[in-house]
């Protein structure tokens, strides 16, 4: 995960939003809890875009590139529909209606992450302090799950090679790794032939260290560090990983 810059709302959640979410909180008040929310909305191509653009295609959770494999998901990161603590427990309904359509809780997130790991999980520290209706103050939840358009996941999650883990032992690392399913194996495959890359290209820099005079060779390390600086850079796959990787091999030098 890497932190996520909130890019300007799109005009759509401004006015069909916005008049979608005063209908919800409406029918509330009348005692009716059967939502029904409008996916073309919140769905909507411009907001697709936006999400995309501002997450540099890839999944605001596992940091896999998404579109060229799927179209990817709009996530709610406070579920609209209902909500769980834990995965074995029953789906408490209504969920977070009044977000369905709030630019804050949107993310963009590959199906896998979405659809099998996330689903309806919200674990707060304290669930007593769940928000319930629009009339709750949502200020006294503590979600155990990272925002990444909120917290810099770095400050939560580290990486020992290609295996992520909760710094010092942290419950919200801890939860959006377990929750996420960021430590799954075939995550883990993906990330850890990325980082045989990284690691051959950090050996041909460490072994023509010792050939100043070679031109030809010199040159090749200009173009492997370009390589590795691509590979940082927040547009890249995995990019939290790499970084983490050769911080640890190399310290805080400029590449």
């Amino acid at each position: 995960m890497i932190f996520i810059q909130r890019s300007d709302e799109p005009e759509v959640l401004t006015t069909a939003g916005q008049t979608e979410q005063k209908a919800l909180c409406a029918q509330f008040e009348q005692g009716n809890h059967d939502f029904e929310f409008k996916g073309k909305i919140y769905g909507h191509n411009s907001v697709k875009v936006a999400l995309r653009t501002m997450q540099h295609d890839k999944c605001c959770f596992c940091e896999a590139k998404i579109t060229h494999i799927s179209y990817g998901d709009v996530e709610h990161y406070r579920p609209k529909g209902g909500h769980k603590q834990t995965e074995s427990d029953q789906l408490t309904q209504p969920g977070y209606y009044w977000l369905a359509y709030t630019w804050s809780n949107l993310l963009f997130c590959c199906t896998l992450c979405n659809q099998h790991y996330k689903k309806n999980l919200f674990p707060l520290k304290n669930p007593v302090n769940r928000a319930r209706s629009h009339h709750d103050d949502m200020a006294m939840e503590e979600p155990l799950l990272i925002n990444p358009s909120v917290l810099n996941p770095r400050d939560y999650i580290g990486f020992r090679d290609e295996i992520p883990y909760p710094i010092d032992d942290q419950i919200y690392g801890k939860t959006t790794i377990a929750v996420l399913g960021l430590d799954r194996e075939a995550l883990n495959e993906t990330r850890r032939s990325k980082l045989s890359i990284i690691k051959s290209l950090l050996d041909v820099i460490t072994l023509a260290g010792g050939q100043p005079g070679n031109y030809e060779l010199q040159q090749l390390v200009e173009q492997t560090k370009q390589n590795l600086k691509q590979q940082t850079a927040l547009t890249a796959e995995f990019s939290a990983m790499v970084n983490a990787f050769i911080f640890l091999a190399i310290g805080d030098v400029e590449l």
